[in-house]
């Protein structure tokens, strides 16, 4: 028996061994050199590869247009003629060189050169002269070539300057004269030949000030303001957050640390910021309030007041300022009112209201826009499935007609031209045949007559319209088709050609573009678009492991995020498909830029929400394993951040079968321990059981289901996240210890939602965890990338540097 019992031992002790032997045989050794060929396919080594660019596409007082046309020499300052079609020189490099470099004199840290003067901006002057903007220091430049800095007060412009203290830099007026800034809870404006200082409001305080855009994850003291086109009157609004909810965080520090606390309301509050409307005259310092309840800190079209560009977003003034047409959004962004306001008096009248079961908006980026000449608005809804253009009575709020038509959703308005009646708008999908995130310009009388595409080429356009609707600039692109940028007529006549992305030298270093797929989705029918990357030595008779790179929205998808047009690198795709993997981007059901019952499908309740478009992940990847063998779908990984970081954690609980590893950068793993606006838009306002012991939102909660993590997770969290409180990230950390699940945790010390300069120790670290965990490989040890320090120094010290790499200081 003792004989028998030591043969059973030493047999398995021999099969023990022979396993580990074998495993050891099969298991990959990464080496530095595997890293570094992987790297090189980052942004930072690629993009200097590809050629001519365009950027900066400006229109000039005269109707030309200027842009920047990056070469092998340096950037090309152009100006494109409509009349002659002619495309030549703004300047000569080098005599301007010369002349800003006499110009800065004693001051200039570093000499201009012909191929690196870094004009970030150039316009027409008077005299045939003209002024550009240099590395943050403006110049005036005669026809002699003779230039000088401005000056402000009497001083000159230091060079390099950009900002002042406290979020002092200023809201510019519409003749840049003025700048609207905040101080001590209050709104003054600069003088901005004179800097003299003004302060027109005077009753603002502490929580309750004007014009701040200080409430959730958006926490910035810069004035949001609405400028009159005479620059004589400024719409904002007194910020209410007296019984707003706080937020708190604490830096990582060996002395007593700072406390950030700001305001930051969070889905299911009872209070939340609210704004009060006014209207102020800025010589006379006149505050007239609008005569309306409060509104709610909601926008039509993003998640913010303000939608990035310094402006109150829904709000626009007549041409003689007399009136101020505005939108008020409900909290659940379910009910929008059209509103007109009497900017002496403060009288406000009700034009229009439009209400929705689920949400409103988002498919396009212009939701309204005032005819102050007919006294019409137009008005984006989807109330046929489509985001459609539709005409109605300014002074009635009756329906007109409708404007745009067909499949596919209204993108963007840029431009109506009111005098030839002729609306010019972007939109998606209504080209049959071809990928319905294709974005294309049309035109079409403001009647709904003579729709007509204007830019027929199978790509996605970007266009840049002049002012008078008589020309635009077009740059179009596929994912795998370089840029092509063109000047045409209001009609799409192609009048001068600008320029044609170079990517010779991309391809000669063995750059191969991902692949466009289309699979189908949960339902085994809607057709989803996508792209896949893969290694660059890629061998169709292997079979490679998958990396889903999610983020599922519902405000836009990551493949929509990382654009339909040509880029060297989008993100570090192809770096990490070249560690071995075939990295997918696939959209979802729930998207936008689809019809409403498709942007729908998980958005309209916090139990759909939940489902972060994983079940369409899951198809897709199922999908793309029938059509090619070489993907893998018994071996799949999933990573994201932000958004892509809950729905990784929530693949990772719900179908841990199918996901092996996941990565899960800054997630919102709970949308209660979110910002309100974000997720009452999407799923509603939250509903408590007459106990208040359940929620509808706990269906959606990452924490409630982490028990079932079957797979390798890391959990990855900036300590000073204040766009995703580190919090999202511990409750799922404090659920998996209580389940007795093991996993990974990154919490990275001081970074934000972004992770600055750790963002390649967190880049390669992710790398590290595929390799080990999904490839079953050796990652090399400590492989260092480049460093943000080193990157910013490439960038600055490249051929091809511009006004685009701000980290020039003359």
């Amino acid at each position: 028996m003792m004989k028998r019992v030591a043969e059973i031992v030493m047999v398995g002790a021999v099969g023990f061994a022979l396993c580990v032997s074998m495993s050891a045989v099969a298991q990959q050794v990464y080496t530095a050199k595997d890293y570094a060929n992987a790297e090189r396919w980052m942004s930072y080594n690629v993009n200097s590869l590809v050629k001519h660019t365009v950027s900066g596409v400006t229109y000039l007082s005269d109707g030309r247009v200027f842009f920047r046309d990056p070469g092998t020499g340096g950037t090309a300052y152009m100006i494109a003629d409509p009349a002659k079609g002619t495309v030549t020189p703004a300047f000569d490099n080098g005599k301007l060189a010369a002349a800003l470099n006499d110009a800065l004199g004693t001051a200039a840290r570093q000499k201009m050169t012909a191929a690196r003067l870094g004009i970030s901006t150039y316009a027409l002057e008077e005299a045939n002269g003209f002024g550009v903007t240099a590395s943050g220091v403006k110049f005036h430049c005669n026809a002699m070539m003779k230039c000088t800095m401005e000056t402000a007060g009497g001083r000159p412009a230091a060079p390099g300057a950009r900002r002042r203290r406290g979020g002092e830099e200023g809201n510019l007026s519409p003749d840049r004269k003025m700048a609207a800034f905040i101080r001590d809870n209050n709104l003054w404006v600069r003088d901005v030949a004179t800097a003299k200082e003004t302060q027109i409001t005077t009753d603002g305080v502490k929580d309750f000030g004007y014009a701040t855009d200080n409430a959730g994850w958006q926490h910035s003291d810069g004035a949001v303001v609405t400028w009159s086109d005479d620059s004589k009157k400024i719409a904002t609004f007194q910020l209410d957050q007296r019984k707003t909810g706080m937020m708190y965080l604490v830096p990582v520090t060996n002395r007593h640390p700072t406390l950030e606390a700001w305001h930051y309301p969070l889905v299911g509050d009872k209070d939340v910021t609210m704004i009060e409307p006014v209207v102020i005259d800025v010589a006379t310092a006149q505050v007239t309030r609008l005569k309306t309840a409060p509104l709610e800190h909601r926008s039509m079209e993003c998640d913010d007041v303000s939608c990035g560009d310094g402006k109150w977003t829904d709000v626009e003034f007549s041409p003689d300022g007399k009136q101020l047409a505005f939108v008020s959004t409900s909290r659940d962004h379910k009910d929008e009112w059209v509103k007109v306001a009497d900017t002496v008096t403060g009288e406000v009248r009700d034009v229009y209201q439009e209400h929705v079961p689920t949400y409103y908006g988002w498919q396009s980026r212009t939701d309204w826009k005032v005819l102050w000449g007919a006294n019409e608005f137009l008005w984006v809804s989807e109330r046929s499935n489509w985001a459609q253009i539709y005409r109605y009575d300014l002074k009635t709020g009756a329906l007109k007609g409708e404007v745009t038509h067909g499949d596919g959703p209204v993108s963007e308005i840029p431009l109506v031209d009111e005098k030839h009646g002729v609306v010019y708008f972007t939109a998606v999908g209504k080209e049959k045949g071809k990928e319905p995130y294709y974005q294309n310009l049309y035109r079409v009388n403001l009647d709904g007559k003579d729709q007509r595409l204007l830019t027929p080429e199978i790509a996605t356009h970007t266009v840049t319209m002049a002012n008078d609707g008589s020309t635009f600039v077009d740059v179009y692109s596929k994912i795998d088709t370089p840029q092509t940028t063109v000047l045409r007529d209001n009609n799409g006549k192609v009048l001068a050609t600008l320029a044609k992305q170079d990517a010779s030298a991309l391809y000669a270093a063995g750059w191969k573009p991902p692949m466009e797929v289309t699979v189908k989705a949960r339902d085994g029918k809607t057709p989803l678009y996508g792209f896949v990357y893969r290694p660059t030595n890629f061998d169709a008779t292997k079979k490679y492991p998958v990396i889903d790179n999610v983020y599922p929205g519902p405000q836009g998808s990551l493949c929509q995020l990382m654009g339909r047009g040509f880029s060297a690198a989008k993100g570090d795709e192809q770096a990490l498909a070249d560690l071995g993997f075939v990295v997918v981007c696939i959209d979802g059901m729930g998207n936008p830029e689809r019809s409403k019952e498709f942007h729908d499908a998980h958005a309209s309740t916090p139990q759909e929400m939940g489902d972060d478009t994983i079940p369409d992940q899951v198809s897709g990847i199922k999908d793309l394993a029938a059509q090619f063998p070489w993907v893998d779908a018994t071996r799949v990984g999933i990573w994201g951040h932000s958004g892509g970081g809950n729905a990784t954690a929530s693949a990772m609980f719900h179908f841990p079968e199918f996901f092996k590893v996941g990565w899960s950068e800054s997630g919102n793993h709970d949308q209660r321990e979110y910002e309100d606006d974000w997720d009452e838009r999407w799923a509603g306002l939250e509903v408590l059981s007459d106990d208040g012991k359940k929620s509808n939102y706990d269906d959606q909660a990452n924490q409630n289901f982490a028990k079932d993590l079957q797979g390798h997770l890391m959990l990855v969290h900036g300590t000073m996240d204040d766009n995703v409180p580190p919090n999202n990230t511990l409750l799922v950390a404090e659920a998996l210890m209580k389940a007795n699940r093991s996993f990974d945790m990154l919490m990275v010390p001081n970074v934000h939602h972004g992770y600055a300069e750790m963002s390649q120790y967190i880049t390669r670290r992710r790398w590290d965890y595929f390799v080990t965990w999904l490839a079953g490989g050796v990652p090399p040890v400590n492989y260092q990338l480049k460093t943000q320090a080193e990157i910013q120094r490439m960038l600055a010290e490249g051929p091809s540097a511009d006004a685009d790499d701000d980290s020039q200081d003359f």
